[in-house]
C-alpha cells in the first residue's frame, strides 16, 4: 500500500505520476488533478483540459483571458465548424 500524496489516504491502487522530473504518488485522478493541474489566472478553476496559455499564465477560457486584458487568445472550440 502507498500513501497518496495530496490526501494522505493509504490505498492499494495507487499510481505514480511524473512531472517536471518531479514524482508523485496519488489514490485518485482527483488528488491529482488538485495537486498538478493549473489553475485559471482570473476565475480560479483547476484546467483539466487544454486550457490557453500566454506569456506563462494560464487561462481556461479565451474569456477569462480577454477579462485579464490578453486579446490574442482564442478558443479552438470556436473555431471549430460543427458536425
Amino acid at each position: 500500500m502507498a500513501i497518496c500524496d495530496f490526501c494522505g489516504n493509504d490505498y492499494d491502487k495507487t499510481f505514480d505520476v511524473t512531472m517536471n522530473g518531479d514524482s508523485y504518488t496519488f489514490d485518485s485522478f482527483e488528488c491529482a488533478i488538485h495537486e498538478l493541474a493549473p489553475t485559471c489566472a482570473h476565475c480560479g478553476v483547476r484546467i483539466i483540459g487544454h486550457g490557453l496559455e500566454a506569456s506563462g499564465t494560464f487561462f481556461c477560457c479565451a474569456h477569462c483571458a480577454k477579462q485579464e486584458g490578453v486579446h490574442q487568445l482564442k478558443d479552438r472550440a470556436s473555431a471549430a465548424a460543427a458536425p
